[in-house]
């Protein structure tokens, strides 16, 4: 091999692992991008209002447009839903860490903030009500957890004024019978009496 080859040889070996290097860089920046986006779009947690047909009211809904609802008269130091059963049937609305944006819609009142349940999640509130979804509700618009008696309480949507509605529902909508519900109370006081009452704060 003459000594242009070897020159040829090394200049082409040298163009080959830096096009490998800004390849690699590149798809590293790229990942950095995506990764980057997706912690924006999931940074805010958002509380809108939205026309229900079923109440003939406008109801607050989260992000995906399910309706949010309060339990009555529950409140962040004297907390209703904490058994596992209640947990089930109405998810928290919850933000990932202090730092996630709450932000209200077009038309929506009130003053959010979040508290620390014992678990560590950190549930959203408005005018100092935690806020839930119903496991029930399996569409945007559904209000199938208005004026259920459980739990503790009943179980409240809210208006874009930020308190609770008592607009009753339709009979074909109506919750369920008192003796299911009878039953679901009981069994929820016998387990939320053995729950810790944990640290709660703001």
């Amino acid at each position: 091999m003459t000594l242009d080859d070897t020159q040829q040889d090394g200049r082409t070996r040298r163009r080959s692992r830096l096009v490998k290097t800004s390849a690699a860089t590149a798809t590293v920046a790229l990942v950095a991008a995506v990764v980057a986006a997706m912690a924006f779009a999931s940074s805010t947690v958002a509380i809108d209002s939205a026309s229900n047909s079923t109440l003939g009211e406008h109801v607050l809904v989260n992000s995906q447009g399910r309706t949010l609802y309060v339990l009555s008269p529950e409140t962040t130091h004297h907390l209703l839903c904490k058994s596992a059963e209640c947990l089930k049937f109405w998810p928290p609305l919850t933000v990932s860490s202090t730092k996630e944006k709450i932000k209200l819609g077009s038309g929506v009142h009130g003053k959010v903030g979040w508290f620390k349940r014992s678990g560590g999640t950190l549930q959203v509130t408005l005018n100092g009500l935690p806020l839930y979804r119903f496991a029930e509700d399996k569409a945007s618009g559904e209000v199938n957890g208005q004026n259920f008696k459980g739990f503790g309480g009943v179980w409240h949507v809210l208006g874009d004024s930020g308190k609770p509605s008592s607009t009753a529902l339709p009979s074909t909508n109506a919750p369920a019978s008192s003796e299911s519900t009878s039953t679901t109370t009981t069994s929820t006081s016998t387990s939320t009496s053995s729950s810790g009452s944990g640290g709660y704060g703001y």
